[in-house]
């Protein structure tokens, strides 16, 4: 591909989503996008490239931007977040006086649902210690069609042999042929909505605790400020905020601050959480 053809897909890719494609990665755009073209009647990827010279149709957008998207997930993807979800941040709540009984956590680029469906079965399996907790989950992702495989909630074999304690397979998931579908009493602690991380956040509450794990690392740095400064917004003072363990906020932006030995974890870097340490 040209550098002028290139350039087409990467000023799109980062003006809709925020997603920086060097070079080295156009080879993605050929893998990725056939099927987009093909869906639309193109007769190659070169044709629909010279629809987007012009006023391309938002779903074509859409649509390219979702084959682009990264997607990679699993069942507790680097199991040490949900541990120290379990160990740090619920004992946190319960035992803080006087704090809501309602606990608002948001997943952030959910993919497929791994994730949120993680943390509600961890919340599950704490529920006894901590009675009378309500707790409620938005996942979102910038892909309906992810969102759309994430609400049914159906896995295959290999998907539930990556990270999945065999334990939590037994209790909250129903197989049916090759396939396991999670239970509807862990679906029905999750909403699933579509969201751009790069659109005003206000529309969607305030949160205790905010998952937005592996996919800031796909965003230029004053890319990654804004979006962190905004998510900052919506975090309640005594919250919670967890990046990806090979990311940070060292460099980027001074509103969050890591807290002593949870790696990956962060809060307000005013909150007690900090000032504790």
């Amino acid at each position: 591909m040209n550098i002028a053809d290139f350039d087409i897909y990467k000023d799109l890719l980062k003006g809709n989503s925020g997603l920086v494609l060097t070079q080295d990665k156009s080879y993605l755009i050929e893998s990725r996008l056939k099927p987009v073209s093909k869906k639309w009647g193109y007769d190659d990827i070169s044709t629909m490239t010279n629809i987007l010279r012009g006023v391309p149709p938002k779903d074509l957008v859409k649509d390219i931007v979702e084959a682009m998207t990264t997607n990679e997930t699993s069942f507790f993807r680097d199991i040490k977040p949900f541990e120290i979800f379990k160990t740090h941040v619920l004992p946190y709540y319960k035992n803080k006086l006087g704090h809501s009984k309602k606990i608002r956590i948001w997943c952030a680029a959910a993919a497929s649902g791994q994730e949120p469906y993680s943390l509600a079965m961890t919340i599950k399996e704490e529920a006894a210690k901590m009675p009378g907790f309500n707790f409620e989950i938005v996942a979102t992702d910038i892909s309906q069609e992810i969102l759309d495989q994430a609400k049914e909630g159906t896995y295959s074999q290999f998907e539930v042999q990556r990270g999945l304690p065999i334990t939590h397979l037994m209790k909250y998931f129903t197989q049916n042929g090759d396939k396991w579908t999670i239970n509807q009493d862990i679906k029905n602690m999750i909403t699933y909505k579509y969201f751009n991380l790069l659109d005003p956040m206000a529309s969607l509450g305030k949160f205790d605790i905010v998952f937005c794990r592996n996919v800031l690392i796909y965003f230029d740095p004053p890319t990654k400020k804004d979006v962190m400064e905004r998510i900052n917004g919506q975090i309640n003072d005594d919250g919670f905020f967890f990046l990806g363990g090979a990311e940070t906020v060292l460099g980027i932006t001074d509103v969050f601050k890591g807290i002593k030995d949870r790696r990956g974890l962060y809060a307000k870097v005013n909150s007690e959480h900090v000032k504790a340490a």
